[in-house]
């Protein structure tokens, strides 16, 4: 039996990071079969500094039959800002988008709260049960819609950027981003290994994804001045966006069967 109720950074956190890092471990449990996950000696929890600030970071990680990782991360900065991150990383037998979601909060207020599910597909969009199950969600208003970044070419059509004013749009922001991972974890216990031909187009299609979360600068430069650029790189290129370079055995015969 995996450890569900261990002391969490996200008691401390804002109340929309906390309940929706809550949702997350929760749906995990519910609908996926999960097993440990090793991080890198050292980064399942860490602390730094920060322009005077402490800087604590903690890392919780699983797998799947379906996904070689799924991560998620909290972290926050002294008592005013905090931070939610988290990334589901499918094995490349399945044809499965990438489940990301972020949340940052400074002095109490949200200044962005993004979720969606990219496609790695080789025409970049979602499979249609997808498609059809997003269509089907109840959408919800905003009264300020975020800008994506210049290289944010990997999202979907139904990516949800924005900047909650207020209590409601906190709890409407919650409700779908569970929605697209309740979505998610549906699909993929449907899914079945697809041969090994697509397995590497669809781990190419994973490479994109981390190949461009990489060069979030804002990440890269909060965690240099923190901890320094080597260490950095590191964390960027292990922890948060990692990605085999290519299949390994298991997975050929795992396709071949």
């Amino acid at each position: 039996m995996l450890e569900t109720s261990q002391p969490s950074l996200r008691q401390e956190q804002h109340p929309l990071i906390h309940r929706l890092a809550e949702r997350i471990i929760n749906y995990w449990h519910k609908y996926l079969e999960l097993s440990p996950y090793s991080l890198p000696e050292g980064l399942g929890y860490v602390e730094g500094k920060l322009e005077g600030e402490k800087l604590r970071i903690e890392n919780r990680c699983y797998q799947t039959p379906q996904f070689r990782k799924m991560h998620l991360e909290l972290a926050k900065v002294g008592k005013n800002l905090d931070i939610l991150h988290c990334v589901m990383f499918p094995r490349p037998e399945y044809a499965l988008p990438m489940f990301g979601c972020d949340i940052v909060a400074g002095r109490g207020n949200i200044s962005a709260a993004i979720a969606d599910l990219s496609p790695t597909s080789p025409d970049k969009t979602l499979p249609v049960d997808y498609t059809q199950s997003l269509k089907d969600l109840n959408k919800a208003n905003f009264s300020e819609l975020r800008e994506l970044p210049p290289w944010a070419d990997i999202f979907s059509e139904y990516c949800l950027f924005v900047r909650p004013h207020n209590s409601e749009e906190e709890q409407n922001f919650l409700d779908l981003a569970s929605g697209y991972l309740r979505v998610h974890c549906q699909q993929t216990v449907k899914s079945t290994p697809i041969s090994y031909q697509e397995q590497k187009l669809y781990l190419a299609g994973q490479q994109y994804y981390c190949n461009k979360q990489q060069q979030n600068d804002k990440t890269r430069r909060v965690l240099e001045k923190a901890f320094g650029e080597e260490w950095a790189e590191n964390y960027m290129t292990t922890v948060l966006f990692d990605v085999p370079e290519s299949l390994d055995e298991k997975q050929i015969t795992v396709a071949g069967e």
